[in-house]
């Protein structure tokens, strides 16, 4: 299919299909919900009727709301989340590319001292330390990923700083956030837009993976994580509650990646502000 002058692959169709079908989902899902979320409206586990198309969960509530109304919780906390990792990652990783070698070894010895730890890890011990609410959540795991996008922001930056046409700005007296923001940075929009995308998927499974621990988004607020972590005893009875929002986050991971692959992919050439001279 053609899109723009640009043929995009099936693969890629279904996943940016499949993503704006979820992006609807979380922003009209207030207005489209057959129920209140928290609303017990039936018997525990009842299956798929005409009633509750998926089903009951364990306690009566409409596993459909709480899907429609996990969307909006679960997709917006990981966007919030690595649109700020990105904001701190790439301006720390663009600044140590030009800041100097000293600048640039603080920067990269304090970045490899927090990747010392793996993510998930050092996000249960902030989380149980602080707490759970969603703003700790959310400036945890931004502060923590960001140390991966510090990495990647970096590797572009040092690569597009040797250019010439940095040279010449730096000769026609332009400052540091000149060279930073209207030289480097939209010359390294390629490859960061598809980083952007793997970061966001991984968010996304931090976000889950700490609900379904318990230390993520908290009951009653629905989220998928946590819809599978209150179901999951169901699978033992042959009931299908804590499939749905598992399929859920598994369709929304395969969609971000189809599309991020297409992504990367592509042989997109720098462009921007500045062009090679």
């Amino acid at each position: 299919m053609l899109l723009f002058g640009t043929r995009i692959p099936l693969s890629a169709l279904f996943g940016a299909t499949v993503m704006v079908l979820f992006i609807l989902l979380a922003i009209f899902g207030p207005w489209i919900t057959p129920y209140a979320p928290d609303a017990t409206v039936g018997k525990t586990w009842t299956g798929p009727s005409t009633e509750f198309w998926l089903g009951t969960d364990n306690i009566g509530r409409d596993i459909l709301s709480r899907i429609i109304a996990g969307a909006q919780t679960t997709i917006g906390i990981a966007l919030v989340t690595t649109v700020l990792s990105f904001t701190l990652g790439v301006s720390a990783g663009i600044f140590a590319s030009v800041g100097g070698p000293v600048l640039d070894n603080l920067l990269s010895r304090v970045v490899d001292m927090f990747l010392s730890v793996p993510v998930l890890i050092m996000a249960l011990i902030v989380l149980t330390a602080l707490g759970s609410s969603i703003p700790t959540l959310i400036l945890t795991i931004a502060l923590l990923d960001s140390t991966r996008v510090f990495l990647v922001a970096r590797a572009v930056a040092v690569d597009i700083a040797a250019r010439d046409f940095i040279d010449v700005a730096r000769l026609r007296g332009e400052k540091m956030p000149w060279i930073m923001f209207h030289e480097i940075l939209p010359n390294a929009m390629p490859p960061l837009i598809s980083e952007f995308g793997l970061r966001f998927c991984f968010n996304f499974l931090y976000v889950a993976s700490l609900s379904f621990l318990g230390l993520g988004v908290q009951p009653p607020q629905a989220d998928w994580g946590g819809m599978v972590r209150e179901n999951g005893q169901a699978i033992a009875f042959g009931i299908l509650a804590p499939i749905w929002p598992a399929l859920a986050i598994a369709l929304v991971t395969v969609a971000v990646n189809l599309v991020v692959d297409w992504l990367l992919s592509r042989n997109v050439k720098p462009s921007g502000a500045s062009a090679e001279l």
